[in-house]
């Protein structure tokens, strides 16, 4: 006989995402994806424990100032490309300047 423990964690989202260990943190269980696009690089996490949270972010070297207009179109069309298998989606927050 076994004993119950915790539900077992759900599968990624998306087949790319791979698992992602925290430093801080080794009970997270993040996965990620990372594309290099133009110098900047395109991040997708996800996090098994809060499994209806997908986050994009894009990673830019900046030194001041918000995120050139003419880079944040480019992001959101590599994202929606991405995500295109899980369907439309709710956007909870953007910030182009995290």
């Amino acid at each position: 006989m076994t004993l119950a423990g915790p539900p077992l964690p759900p599968d990624p989202p998306l087949d790319f995402l791979e698992k992602n260990p925290v430093a801080t943190d080794p009970r997270k269980r993040a996965y990620a994806y990372e594309e290099e696009r133009g110098g900047n690089v395109l991040r997708l996490v996800w996090d098994a424990d809060d499994p209806e949270f997908l986050e994009a972010e894009l990673r830019a070297p900046l030194y001041s100032g918000r995120l050139p207009k003419e880079q944040v179109a480019p992001f959101w069309a590599a994202v929606k490309k991405l995500i295109a298998p899980l369907g439309p989606l709710p956007v909870d927050g953007a910030d182009p300047r995290p």
